[in-house]
């Protein structure tokens, strides 16, 4: 299970479950509406803020690379 402070762990799943997407171009609200629906992640909105998805961006971002 995943909770909103496995930002790496987070990154690399939304890496295999959506290689079409440029995670430059996702918007915050959009990149929090595809961690809820990732298989495995358990956590609600309520501890999300706008730290935790620029540390999700910027692993993912790192992934593609």
């Amino acid at each position: 299970m995943m909770t909103w402070l496995d930002s790496l762990d987070i990154a690399i799943t939304l890496d295999e479950s959506h290689p079409e997407i440029d995670p430059t171009t996702v918007n915050f609200v959009d990149l929090q509406n595809l961690v809820l629906g990732l298989d495995g992640f358990d956590a609600g909105e309520t501890q999300c803020g706008e730290r935790v998805l620029e540390a999700i961006q910027m692993y993912w971002i790192e992934e593609k690379e």
